[in-house]
């Protein structure tokens, strides 16, 4: 929709309901909506990127927090361009058209589809790691293993995925920031009580592993899809440079003290996801592993909510409940079919940071800001930062994304 037409509506809509109250998200409120998208599945494979990297690699990892951080200030001033911008692909229309929205939400979507396949590759896994030697028989065939986990947790997440309204789904999945808390807990536990210990790694410096390293780091901070939706759902927006600084501090905070404790624990042994390496008859190592668990299994919905939703209202049929559900159930499969195609948790993250996080957390805000943005074009401190990112952002782009995929063809 175009912003003429939309300022259209929203005059309608103040005439027909003059008597609405303001409503808005409170900034503690806020704050936390703005760590649970922070704080996702990257946690789990953080001490692998560090093992990859080397100890130097750590400043790569603050780096690209300051820099995603910058980057969701950019987004912000965007949205002070037009009163009526309220999400992502707004941004991208108002900076050029419908290509912008059309560019913007397909990166949007692409990544959230592959952030669901990696849930069900991290179910397999971790599941597996639980109960291993599992089968399942179906239709005579017998499944063993990850898959047959992936095909479990499917069934399981498949009825949630029907549910038009995901109210509640989202108050249960607000679990995450205290489930990567606890999660870092355990390790702490695992570390320090259970007796494996921290024994200190030499490796300050691995360049063959760096491309996938940073190419994770970017993961962990894609966040920047919901920060407009988030800006515009509070009741002071003016503080929402405040909630970025909170988010990405504490965020950051956690993400390093996991990096620092795995990678002293299991140095250059550890795996994609460090609940992998945990001793498995230790009951922290439990806790850790049903932790990480749940959140996938509440967050599948919400995470695939927006692709068939945008999928549902293209359709001549988007008012059928039944091709509704045959077209989230058509989503799931096609998952699981990718979750078992490249069962390779830790590359596809890596591809995930590379080529689409650092597309749409730190290409295109700088992209949009110079465009909305007449007087950021003259040269100053500002140009120089962003062109700057826009630079590191290609870079991190290119050999990532290459780096990544050659991996996964490999082990293919």
């Amino acid at each position: 929709m175009d912003f003429t037409k939309a300022e259209k509506l929203e005059s309608q809509n103040e005439v027909q309901q003059p008597q609405q109250p303001t409503k808005g998200t409170s900034f503690f409120r806020t704050c936390f909506n703005g760590l649970n998208a922070l704080s996702g599945v990257g946690i789990l494979s953080i001490p692998y990127a560090l093992a990859q990297g080397g100890w130097l690699s750590l400043f790569l990892l603050f780096l690209v927090a300051v820099l995603c951080w910058y980057t969701g200030l950019l987004l912000r001033r965007c949205m002070d361009t037009h009163p009526l911008i309220k999400t992502y692909p707004d941004i991208g229309e108002r900076a050029f058209g419908y290509k912008g929205r059309a560019v913007v939400s397909v990166f949007m979507y692409v990544e959230l589809y592959l952030v669901a396949v990696e849930f069900l590759i991290l179910e397999g896994d971790n599941l597996d790691k639980l109960f291993p030697n599992t089968a399942f028989k179906v239709a005579g065939m017998k499944i063993r293993g990850k898959q047959a986990f992936v095909m479990l947790t499917s069934l399981i997440v498949l009825p949630t995925t029907w549910l038009k309204s995901l109210a509640l789904l989202a108050y249960v999945s607000a679990g995450g920031v205290l489930a990567s808390f606890i999660l870092v807990i355990c390790i702490f536990w695992v570390g320090a009580v259970d007796k494996v210990g921290f024994h200190e790694n030499d490796l300050d410096l691995n360049w063959r592993g760096m491309p996938i390293a940073i190419s994770m780091f970017a993961f962990c901070y894609c966040g920047h899809a919901v920060f407009p939706t988030l800006c515009s759902s509070m009741k002071d927006r003016s503080k929402f440079s405040k909630v970025l600084l909170v988010c990405f501090i504490t965020s950051t905070i956690n993400y390093g003290s996991m990096a620092v404790m795995g990678y002293l624990m299991f140095g250059e042994h550890l795996k994609s996801q460090v609940t992998l390496n945990l001793p498995i008859k230790k009951m922290s190592t439990k806790i850790a592993i049903y932790t990480t668990l749940i959140n996938p299994l509440t967050k599948y919905a919400i995470i695939t909510a927006p692709i068939t939703t945008a999928i549902e209202e293209t359709s001549l049929f988007r008012k059928s409940r039944s091709l509704s559900i045959l077209i989230r159930t058509a989503l799931v499969i096609s998952t699981v079919i990718v979750a078992l195609t490249i069962p390779f948790f830790g590359y596809v993250m890596a591809f995930i940071g590379s080529f689409l996080s650092v597309t749409a957390s730190m290409l295109l805000p700088c992209l949009c800001y110079l465009k909305l943005n007449k007087a950021a074009r003259k040269m100053g401190l500002e140009l120089i930062i962003i062109v700057a990112i826009l630079v590191a952002g290609l870079f991190i782009g290119v050999v990532g994304t290459f780096t990544s995929i050659k991996q996964i063809v490999k082990h293919l």
